[in-house]
C-alpha cells in the first residue's frame, strides 16, 4: 500500500504529463483508490470479528437468541476461542458511526449497523460452550435433595440402628453416635458431595482430576456396588413376599395352625396367661420367616444350599424391574420416582410410632431405649459399632454421593445440602428407634420378660399380627421397608452407571437403556445365590464380608489421596469457587486427620476382633472365614492392581511416571459459565 511520501514523490511527474487540473484529479484518483484497498484488507483481516459485531447490534434490537460459532475462530476481543462461543447481552447503542483513533479507518459497514459506540467500547457477554455433550441435570433441586435423602435413609436406619442401640445400652449409645457424625461421618459425606459437583464425574474418571494413580478406588468402588446389589435387594424381595401374604382373611405368622408350623409353636397374647415361654418355644411369626420365606431348614448351610425357591425368584424378579423402569431414563426419571419412595416411609413411620405408643408396656421400651447405661461406654464394641453404623448409614465411599453431587449445578450450596441430609438421616435413626422400642416393650409386656431379650424384624411382624387392623399395618409396614430398599438400590446402581458412562463415553453414553438393562440382569443373576434354601447364610456372608473392610479401606484411601495428594488447600479452593466460601479449620483438621484416624479405627477394629459369624442355629466353619476375606480382596484388589499398570503403561522415566501419577489433569468442564469481552 502506497505512503503519503510516495504520492508527493509522484506529484511533478504528473505536471510534466498533463495540466494542474488533472494533476489534483489523479491525486484524488489515486487516494481513493488507496482508501479503498485498506478498507478492502482491514475488512478481509477482520471480516469475523465484524461480523460479531453485526450480529451483536442484531441482538441488542432484537433481544438476546442464542447464537454459534465455528471452534477456533476469534471472539470480539480478539482472543482465540476454544470452544463454540454465543454471545447472549450487549450493551451500548447500534448503529453509531465512529472512528477508531489507534488505526485511523472507520469501523462502520453499510449502514453503520456495525459501527462501535462513540467515546467507549461495547461490552459483549459471551458465553461459554462446551464441545462435550452436556450432562444432564436435576430437574428440580429437590429431586437431588430426596434421592440422597432416600440413599442414606434405608433399612439400616429402621433395623440395625434401633437393635444396635439396645444391645450396646439404650441411650448411652448415642453418645458414641453423634461424636461419630459429627467427626467422621458428616465431613465424609460434605467431601464427597464437594468433589462430585466440582468436577462433575463418576467415581472412576474423577480420579484422573485428583489423583490418577488411585483410579483403581473406582473400579473396587463398582464392584463393591455390584456385590451389594446381590444381595440387597433380597431383602426387598423377602419383605414382598410378606406384602402378598398379608392379602388373607388373617395374617399367616398370626396362628400355628399352618402347614409350615411345628409342634415347638405358641402362640403369645396379651390376654393369654396360661401360656408360658420356654427356651425351645417359637413363635409364629419366628417360623413363617424362617420356614416359609426362607426356608433354611431345607439347607444344611453354605456347602449344600439347595434349590432356588420360585416364590422368591419371581418376587425379586419384580423388584428388578421395578428398579430397571426408574433408573433406566437418569435422574430425571429416578429424581420423580423417589417423590413417593422416599417421603411414604416418613407417613408409616409417623402412624406406627403413633400406634406404638397407644401400646400396653410401650413406656418400658422408651426407658429402656432413653435410660443410658455409661459401663457400656468402657467398652470397645460400643465404639467400634457406634463409628460403623455412622459409616454405613450415610454411605460415604459407594460412589453414590459423587454420582447425584455431578448432576447440580456448579455453584449449587452443597455445604448445606451435606448438612440437611446428614441430619435428616440422624434424626430418622432417632426416630425408628422410638418406633421399633415401642413395640419391643408391648412384646415384653405380653412375654412377661425384660425388654433385652425381645428381638427385632420378627418381633415385630408378630407384634402387627396382634394389632387391631392387623393386616392394614402390615400393608404399609412392608411397603415401608420396600420402598426404603428400593432408595437405596436406585443410588447404588446409579453410582455405577455414573462411572461407566463418563469413563466410557462414546460406547455407553448413547446405549444408557441396553447397559442398565445388563446390568439389571447382572446383578439378578448374581442374587440367585441368595434366593436358594440356604440363601440366608449367603446374605449374611456378603452383608459382613463383602462390604464392610473392603469399603472402609477404600475410603480411607479416598480421603488420603484428596487431603495428602491432591491437597487439603487445593481442595479448599475448589469449594470456595463453588460456593463462595472456603471451609474452616474444623473441616480441614477432621479431612487431614480425624477421618483418617476414624476409617483407621474401625479397620484395626474389625482385623483384631473379627465378627463372630452367626445365623439362627448355624455356625460359619472357619472355611468360610477365608472365603469371607477373599470376596473382599477381591474387590480391595483393585486399587495396587490399577497402580502397577498405571506405572508400567506410562511414559518417561521411572520419576516422570511417578510424578504424572500424581498429578491431577485439569477438569474440562466449563466452571464459569459466561465470559465478559470487550468489542473494539
Amino acid at each position: 500500500m502506497e505512503t503519503k511520501v510516495t504520492k508527493m514523490m509522484m506529484s511533478p511527474m504528473k505536471m510534466n504529463r498533463g495540466s494542474e487540473k488533472d494533476e489534483e484529479e489523479n491525486d484524488k484518483r489515486a487516494e481513493e483508490e488507496d482508501k479503498k484497498k485498506e478498507e478492502v484488507g482491514e475488512e478481509e483481516g477482520s471480516q469475523q470479528e465484524k461480523g460479531r459485531l453485526m450480529l451483536a447490534d442484531s441482538l441488542a434490537e432484537k433481544g438476546p437468541k442464542p447464537l454459534s460459532f465455528v471452534a477456533g475462530q476469534r471472539v470480539s476481543n480478539g482472543l482465540p476461542s476454544t470452544a463454540p462461543q454465543s454471545p447472549t447481552e450487549t450493551t451500548g447503542t447500534p448503529g453509531a458511526d465512529s472512528q477508531d483513533p489507534a488505526s485511523g479507518s472507520g469501523g462502520g459497514g453499510a449502514g453503520g449497523t456495525n459501527a462501535v459506540p462513540a467515546g467507549g467500547l461495547r461490552t459483549l457477554v459471551v458465553q461459554q460452550m462446551s464441545l462435550e455433550r452436556p450432562r444432564e441435570t436435576w430437574s428440580k433441586k429437590m429431586d437431588f435433595l430426596l434421592s440422597v435423602i432416600g440413599y442414606a435413609v434405608d433399612l439400616g436406619n429402621v433395623w440395625r440402628f434401633p437393635y444396635i442401640c439396645y444391645q450396646n445400652g439404650g441411650g448411652a449409645f448415642l453418645l458414641p453416635y453423634m461424636l461419630m457424625a459429627v467427626f467422621g461421618g458428616v465431613p465424609l459425606f460434605y467431601m464427597e458431595l464437594a468433589l462430585g459437583q466440582f468436577h462433575r464425574s463418576g467415581c472412576i474418571s474423577i480420579w484422573k482430576h485428583i489423583c490418577p494413580i488411585f483410579k483403581g478406588i473406582g473400579f473396587a468402588i463398582c464392584i463393591i456396588a455390584l456385590y451389594i446389589a446381590f444381595y440387597y435387594n433380597t431383602i426387598m424381595a423377602w419383605s414382598l413376599y410378606y406384602l402378598l401374604s398379608c392379602f388373607r382373611p388373617t395374617l399367616p405368622w398370626a396362628s400355628c395352625s399352618n402347614s409350615w408350623n411345628t409342634a415347638n409353636c405358641k402362640v403369645y397374647t396379651y390376654t393369654d396367661r396360661n401360656v408360658s415361654w420356654s427356651n425351645s418355644s417359637t413363635s409364629p411369626a419366628e417360623e413363617f420367616y424362617t420356614r416359609q420365606v426362607l426356608q433354611v431348614h431345607l439347607s444344611p448351610g453354605l456347602h449344600q444350599l439347595g434349590s432356588v425357591s420360585w416364590q422368591l425368584a419371581l418376587c425379586l424378579l419384580f423388584i428388578f424391574t421395578i428398579v430397571y423402569f426408574s433408573i433406566w431414563k437418569g435422574v430425571k426419571t429416578s429424581g420423580k420416582v423417589v417423590w413417593v419412595t422416599a417421603t411414604f416411609p416418613y407417613l408409616v413411620l409417623l402412624v406406627l410410632l403413633v400406634r406404638g405408643c397407644t401400646l400396653p408396656g410401650a413406656w418400658r421400651g422408651v426407658v429402656f431405649y432413653l435410660q443410658p447405661d455409661w459401663q457400656k461406654l468402657l467398652s470397645t464394641t460400643v465404639w467400634v459399632d457406634a463409628a460403623a453404623q455412622i459409616f454405613f448409614s450415610l454411605g460415604p465411599g459407594f460412589g453414590v454421593l459423587l454420582a447425584f453431587a455431578s448432576y447440580n449445578p456448579f455453584h449449587n450450596n452443597c455445604y448445606k445440602d451435606a448438612l440437611l441430609t446428614s441430619s435428616v438421616n440422624c434424626l430418622t435413626s432417632f426416630l425408628s428407634g422410638f418406633v421399633i422400642f415401642t413395640v419391643l416393650g408391648y412384646m415384653a409386656e405380653m412375654r412377661q420378660q425384660d425388654v433385652p431379650a425381645s428381638a427385632s424384624y420378627i418381633i415385630y411382624a408378630e407384634a402387627i399380627a396382634n394389632m387391631p387392623a392387623s393386616t392394614f399395618f402390615a400393608v404399609i409396614f412392608f411397603l415401608m421397608l420396600i420402598m426404603l430398599g428400593l432408595d437405596s438400590t436406585f443410588a447404588g446402581l446409579e453410582g455405577v452407571i455414573t462411572a461407566m458412562i463418563d469413563e466410557f463415553p462414546q460406547l455407553l453414553a448413547k446405549r444408557r437403556k441396553l447397559f442398565v438393562f445388563g446390568l439389571v440382569c447382572v446383578c439378578y443373576l448374581g442374587a440367585l445365590s441368595t434366593l436358594t434354601y440356604g440363601g440366608a447364610y449367603v446374605v449374611k456372608l456378603f452383608e459382613e464380608y463383602a462390604t464392610g473392610p473392603a469399603v472402609i479401606t477404600v475410603v480411607l484411601l479416598e480421603v488420603i489421596a484428596v487431603s495428602w495428594f491432591y491437597g487439603t488447600d487445593r481442595f479448599c479452593r475448589d469449594v470456595q469457587l463453588m460456593l463462595g466460601i472456603y471451609p474452616g479449620w474444623f473441616w480441614r483438621v477432621c479431612w487431614v486427620a480425624i477421618c483418617p484416624c476414624f476409617l483407621l479405627f474401625i479397620i484395626i477394629s474389625f482385623l483384631a476382633f473379627p465378627p463372630e459369624v452367626r445365623l439362627f442355629d448355624y455356625q460359619y466353619p472357619p472355611w468360610t472365614n477365608v472365603l469371607g476375606y477373599c470376596i473382599g480382596v477381591s474387590s480391595f484388589i483393585c486399587v495396587p492392581t490399577y497402580m502397577v499398570y498405571y506405572l508400567l503403561t506410562a511414559k518417561g522415566s521411572f520419576k516422570q511416571r511417578l510424578l504424572k501419577s500424581i498429578t491431577p489433569v485439569p477438569s474440562s468442564e466449563g466452571h464459569r459459565d459466561y465470559i465478559v469481552t470487550n468489542a473494539v
